[in-house]
């Protein structure tokens, strides 16, 4: 009894305002499921309706396993547009990108359907992560296998989308096989941020005969390296200068100061500062851009590792107050979160959350059994966050405690495994 009254009163502290939730199915026949979200965080689906494009299904292109979750190593495959008029998302399946356009009740028309320009090459393709610049109206379109990773659509007023020439690629002379993680448009338009997880694909390293994936290679006959991006070469962050006309600049690669810079997210009142999530370095650090346009990256704070690395800590949230960050960690099945003091991060609760069990099918690099949580999303008041855990077959909404604690306080049933993006207002 006591128990379920903490609970109550957690819940009715965390009361926000009412709005939307959408989610891709990433199935063959692709379809964003729209949620309407109460005041109190729960979820009741609305509606699913079909993107015009294929997803991969349960399977996962970068291992090529025939069913796990995290098919694509990557974020951000459902996003809104500043104004609430339009959602894109990608089809990874067959390498497209739909557009939607959003009523004043949150419900979805599809408006248009377009290939990326980049072709399908064996089962499924990999387009994943996309961002939005107003400015140009300009969509990038980010692929987790290149080598023309980062493709561009242009927007018109009524959202209807047109593949342009460009074609940008975050591999360097000795690494032709790169994994790209997520696109970022930053908040100034100044620039544009690709994250990448490996230097070469599991699917082509291939596994031990138990299962295992193979994450140290050998290069030219020489030392062993592991397949881990910027672990230990300081290149695993691609930063581009976002022309006038919506291309890119050359790609200039940092060290990110810790292996697999997987996800970045901005600040919402500090549009030059960031977090970084690093899958393989069990942690996040914060960075700025400079005023000479240069990018400048802080110390790695890591979680705890004693249950095994890397932890695969994919995925971010950042509050609205700029106070917190939510940190998903794809091998625990679980949340870290950090605190953002005047100097940087700090850890506030390791785990926020408790662990959430799977159905005992799938691991995580450590070997850990992994439920396979992927994209989470918070509520623009604060109140809520959303996490996907595809082999769980939920979606699960938390409520945020001043602490940096999540109680979870509410679930639906989505697709097994294959789930990918969260997006909402």
């Amino acid at each position: 009894m006591a128990k379920e009254a903490m609970m109550t009163k957690d819940m009715s502290m965390a009361k926000g305002k009412a709005g939307h939730v959408y989610m891709q199915t990433n199935e063959i026949e692709n379809a964003i499921v729209h949620y309407e979200r109460s005041a109190t965080g729960a979820l009741t689906e609305v509606e699913r309706v079909k993107t015009g494009g294929a997803g991969s299904g349960e399977f996962k292109p970068i291992s090529g396993q025939e069913s796990a979750p995290n098919s694509f190593e990557g974020a951000g495959s459902v996003i809104l547009t500043s104004d609430r008029r339009f959602l894109f998302a990608t089809n990874g399946g067959d390498n497209s990108v739909s557009s939607f356009r959003l009523g004043d009740d949150g419900r979805l028309t599809l408006l248009d359907v377009k290939p990326t320009g980049n072709s399908v090459e064996g089962k499924s393709g990999t387009a994943k992560s996309l961002a939005f610049a107003p400015s140009t109206r300009t969509l990038f379109v980010l692929h987790s296998f290149g080598p023309d990773h980062l493709r561009l659509m242009s927007v018109d007023a009524e959202g209807k989308l047109t593949v342009r020439p460009e074609r940008y690629s975050v591999n360097t002379y000795s690494k032709r096989n790169r994994v790209a993680t997520m696109v970022v448009v930053s908040p100034g338009e100044e620039l544009v941020f690709v994250g990448t997880t490996f230097d070469e694909p599991i699917a082509l390293t291939g596994v031990y005969p138990d299962g295992s994936p193979i994450l140290w290679v050998q290069r030219g006959g020489g030392a062993f390296h592991s397949i881990a991006s910027n672990a230990p070469d300081p290149d695993g962050l691609a930063v581009f200068a976002l022309q006038k006309d919506g291309s890119l600049g050359t790609a200039r690669f940092y060290d990110a100061k810790g292996g697999s810079p997987f996800y970045i997210a901005f600040l919402h009142e500090q549009p030059k500062t960031f977090v970084i999530g690093y899958a393989v370095g069990d942690g996040c650090s914060m960075g700025t851009i400079e005023k000479d346009g240069t990018v400048k990256i802080g110390p790695l704070v890591k979680i705890d590792t004693s249950a095994g690395v890397p932890s695969e800590l994919c995925w971010l949230a950042v509050s609205p107050d700029d106070r917190t960050v939510y940190a998903t960690n794809f091998g625990y099945s679980n949340i870290s979160s950090y605190h953002i003091n005047g100097r940087g991060l700090e850890i506030a609760c390791d785990p926020a959350c408790a662990r959430m069990p799977g159905d005992g099918t799938a691991r995580g690099l450590n070997g850990t059994v992994t439920s396979g949580p992927s994209d989470n999303w918070m509520t623009p008041d604060g109140a809520y966050l959303y996490q996907i855990y595809g082999n769980a077959c939920k979606l699960v909404g938390y409520s945020a405690q001043p602490d940096g604690s999540l109680v979870e306080i509410t679930s639906v049933k989505i697709p097994y495994n294959s789930p990918q993006g969260l997006a909402g207002f």
